[in-house]
């Protein structure tokens, strides 16, 4: 169940309000990437806190826990509400977490194809040669072959040979 924000503010201190409001919008967005984790670990903390505290108050309701102290009155209503605020928050910030990892896993995807194409592109085209390969000394010696190897699927090599081996068998048993 979601909240408005005036709301999850009533059922929080103000500190302990601090970090389930950077989880929205425009704080979210400001946070650094280091921050992130960090603030995922707290609101966890802040999460199984309240979780178990409603249980406490759950199994004091039934009958079967032991009341330890009088510093948390009232029902397990309260906590519970207080876990899904925070449970909220921690969702707004793995999507945001998760988010961030699919716009840098696309950044590097469209870097590594622009760098394979640069690579395409140099081996595709001839290289003049520069006057020093060209020198005096160097002329009985041979040089390199600067054509474009044509590439040939593995699948195709020896398959023109096999075609006319078997054209020569079905000319050779007409006749």
């Amino acid at each position: 169940m979601s909240y408005c924000l005036m709301h999850e503010r009533s059922l929080f201190g103000f500190e302990e309000f601090a970090p389930i409001l950077r989880t929205h919008h425009p704080f979210v967005a400001e946070l650094e990437g280091a921050e992130l984790p960090e603030l995922r670990s707290e609101l966890r903390r802040m999460r199984d806190r309240e979780r178990t505290l409603a249980r406490k108050k759950r199994r004091q309701a039934r009958g079967k826990g032991a009341v330890r102290g009088l510093s948390f009155p009232g029902t397990a209503e309260h906590p519970l509400k207080r876990k899904q605020v925070i449970s909220a928050a921690l969702k707004r910030l793995n999507s945001e977490i998760a988010q961030r990892a699919r716009v840098e896993a696309r950044a590097q995807n469209v870097e590594s194809a622009r760098r394979a194409l640069a690579v395409r592109r140099s081996a595709q085209f001839r290289h003049h040669p520069s006057a020093e390969e060209f020198r005096k000394s160097d002329r009985m010696r041979s040089l390199p072959s600067r054509k474009r190897r044509p590439v040939v699927h593995g699948a195709r090599i020896g398959s023109i040979s096999q075609a006319n081996k078997a054209a020569q068998a079905a000319r050779d048993a007409r006749g």
